[in-house]
């Protein structure tokens, strides 16, 4: 469901959308596309930040393991 809602922008935002008339159908679709890619970068960085964490909270048994695994190498 579409709602109308009015915002306020600088012109020179403005203007810089107009240049992409032809790529969109008009400027509502122009901001929805943008705010929903807006969207989906923040929530892939929170995801990130998240996934970061994460790894720092195990970060000392993830170390371990890895030189564990590396003294099981044989020097060429």
């Amino acid at each position: 469901m579409k709602v109308k809602t009015s915002i306020t922008l600088s012109g020179d935002v403005l203007h810089l959308i107009d240049q992409h008339h032809a790529e969109f159908r008009s400027r509502s679709e122009f901001l929805e596309r943008a705010a929903r890619a807006m969207l989906a970068s923040l929530a892939r960085a929170k995801a990130e930040r998240r996934d970061l964490e994460i790894i720092n909270q195990h970060a000392d048994e993830l170390n371990a393991e890895a030189e564990d695994v590396l003294a099981y190498q044989v020097a060429l």
